[in-house]
Parts: structure tokens; C-alpha cells; sequence
């Protein structure tokens, strides 16, 4: 088993209302009067109310290719990185040369050297920390990432391991010939990072959630309904009106049968910790699982303040699960859902 010691996250000061956002796009992207009906429709249905970005708008229209813009993402990415990394240790009461692993997930920029290689000096890890960096996984990362460091404390059930996801989308934003898909990203997507801090079932306290169980799965001929394109602007999504239907085909049963392994039924699942890919995404998680309103109001309030943060969402959702007021029983399961690109989905079983 392994534990969660603490989850804490970081945001960009500059935080804006989705009709600011509305107005810096339309400019950006030169969006031309008679497709700004569009525009406001799209980002008045996105169910965000704020985002934040890690530069103040009027320095987006500066940006000036892949190179300078990337450049901008290792700064920025370091910085909101070691917030979020010195706030989990503090949150934990652990000591930066006590991490034995650092995994650093992130998919909306490059670093060579990459980014827990970086943090090493600035955080006070151990010159002989284990590292991990993932890239390529998309949304899923910070679950996926998460599993993965669970699979390792089994094997080393004394160490202690850091999560890091950190994504700056709106480094991303489309300049040239913004597309229908282009614009919904525009109007979902906020930057931010955060870390989780997970012990060994041997070094962890007794009141920290358990993670029992994990499984990951990638659902078939689903491969160009979500994902990246990298061409001479920068990156570019590849998002189709599928995914909310392969969702709905495959989560359900791959839920159930995950659940059934280990004695448990949907309805014996007292907290949902989703990604909240956007309304259409998590409507389709509730239809799938058959879940009221209320299991996903987490995932939706997440949506709502801070956009769809890529693989630092299910983080965000599980720090809100983690610290609001009456947190589930000791000792009942929560499921923890990662969707991205593939598609994959990734689930995680704990206990409160």
C-alpha cells in the first residue's frame, strides 16, 4: 500500500473572468465579427468562470514562435514547480533531502535538461533522488503519474515519492487560422501545477488516504479522437466530438470490472475524484456510472475556477476532496479517474 501525505497546488497571479479571456482570444486570433457569436457561445458553455495564466494578457500578442515561446514555458514552469513542490513537502511535514523519487509530468513543453533535473538544486533534493519524467500522456498524466508511484512503493515501502504536474496552456493558444476545436481549447484551458506527496505503507501516517489498487486502459481505435500536433507555430490539439461517446462506451465497464476485483460496487464508492475535462466530459463520466449530480460537484467547481488544467486537474479535484469540510469516512473507498489522449483512462482505489 502507499499513502497521500498532502496534495497542494500553484496558480499564476494573474487571474482573469472568462469574458476577459473571450476578448483577448477574439484579438488574438483576429477572429473576425461575424464568427464572435461563436466565440462567445463556446466560452460562455466551456463551465468556467475564471482561469489563470502565468502572463498578463497584453504579453500574449508578444509571443514569437516555438523557441522564445518554450524558453517562456521552462521559466515559468520552474517557478510554479518549486511553489508547488515546497508547499506539498511543508503540507506533509517532509524534509526535500527526504524524497527518495521525484516524478514530473507535463506535456505543453520540452526541457533538456527536463524539469525534475532542474528542480534538484532549487528544491534541496538529494543529489542521488530517483527521477521520472513523463511526458506524451496528456490529461491523464497526473493520475497515471500517480499510479505509477504507487506501483514503485510497493518495492520500496520505506521511501517517500513527489508528484509534480505542471502545464501552461495558455502558452499554446493558437495565433494563425484558429479552427472550431481550437477555440474550444481557447475557452477550457488555464495554466497552473501541482504536487502530491505519497509515503510507503511503512513510514506513512495511519490517517492518510490509502492507495489500494490501480488499473490503466486504453480504450481501442481511439487513437486520433484526442492528442497533440506539433507544427511550426507550436503545439496544436487534435480534438474530436467523440470523445464524450468513447467515454461513455468504455468507462462504465472498465469501472465495474476494476471495482468488482476488489470486492466493490459503483454505488459502495463514496467520492468521485475526476478530471474535469470540460461539461461534455464530465457529463459523460455521470452518465456512464450512473452517479447523480452531487458525486460531481468537485470535479465541476474545479472546472469553474480554475479551467481544465490538463494533467494537474484530477490533482486539484483530489486537494479540494482532500481538504473541504467533512472529508469522506475513514475507512470508505474513493475512486480516483484520469482521462486523456489514447484514450486512456486511469483509476486509482483509495481508502479514506
Amino acid at each position: 500500500m502507499s499513502r497521500i501525505a498532502a496534495v497542494r497546488s500553484a496558480l499564476p497571479p494573474h487571474r482573469h473572468e472568462q469574458s476577459e479571456l473571450a476578448e483577448m482570444t477574439a484579438e488574438l486570433c483576429a477572429i473576425p465579427p461575424s464568427r464572435r457569436p461563436l466565440l462567445d457561445r463556446l466560452y460562455a458553455n466551456a463551465g468556467v468562470d475564471t482561469r489563470h495564466t502565468v502572463l498578463p494578457l497584453g504579453d500574449y500578442k508578444r509571443l514569437d514562435g516555438l523557441g522564445p515561446t518554450n524558453d517562456l514555458y521552462i521559466e515559468h514552469a520552474m517557478e510554479l514547480g518549486e511553489q508547488a513542490v515546497s508547499r506539498a513537502l511543508a503540507a506533509a511535514g517532509i524534509k526535500a533531502d527526504e524524497v527518495d523519487l521525484l516524478v514530473v509530468t507535463s506535456v505543453t513543453g520540452l526541457a533538456v535538461p527536463s524539469l525534475d533535473a532542474r528542480l534538484i538544486p532549487r528544491l534541496g533534493l538529494r543529489r542521488d533522488v530517483k527521477r521520472i519524467p513523463m511526458f506524451g500522456l496528456g490529461c491523464v498524466a497526473g493520475a497515471a503519474g500517480l499510479a505509477r508511484i504507487h506501483d514503485y512503493l510497493q518495492a520500496w515501502p520505506t521511501h517517500t515519492a513527489v508528484l509534480l504536474s505542471v502545464e501552461l496552456c495558455s502558452l499554446s493558444i493558437p495565433l494563425v487560422d484558429a479552427n472550431i476545436s481550437d477555440l474550444v481549447v481557447s475557452a477550457l484551458f488555464g495554466d497552473g501545477a501541482a504536487a502530491v506527496v505519497v509515503q510507503g505503507d511503512r513510514v506513512a501516517p495511519v490517517s492518510s488516504p490509502r492507495i489500494l489498487a490501480t488499473r490503466s486502459e486504453v480504450c481501442p481505435d481511439s487513437g486520433d479522437v484526442l492528442g497533440w500536433r506539433l507544427g511550426s507555430e507550436g503545439f496544436r490539439i487534435i480534438l474530436t466530438t467523440e470523445l464524450a461517446a468513447v467515454v461513455v462506451r468504455h468507462l462504465g465497464l472498465c469501472v465495474r470490472d476494476f471495482l468488482a476485483q476488489h470486492g466493490l460496487s459503483i454505488a459502495d464508492v463514496r467520492s468521485w475524484i475526476c478530471h474535469p475535462g470540460g461539461p461534455r466530459v464530465i457529463d459523460a463520466v455521470r452518465d456512464a456510472l450512473g452517479l447523480d449530480e452531487d458525486s460531481l460537484e468537485t470535479a465541476r467547481s474545479s472546472l469553474a475556477e480554475v479551467g481544465n488544467l490538463s494533467s494537474v486537474s484530477v490533482l486539484h479535484v483530489l486537494e479540494k476532496t482532500m481538504g473541504r469540510p467533512g472529508p469522506p469516512p475513514a475507512g470508505s473507498p474513493g475512486l480516483l479517474i484520469g482521462l486523456g489522449p489514447g484514450v486512456s483512462i486511469e483509476l486509482l482505489l483509495l481508502e479514506w
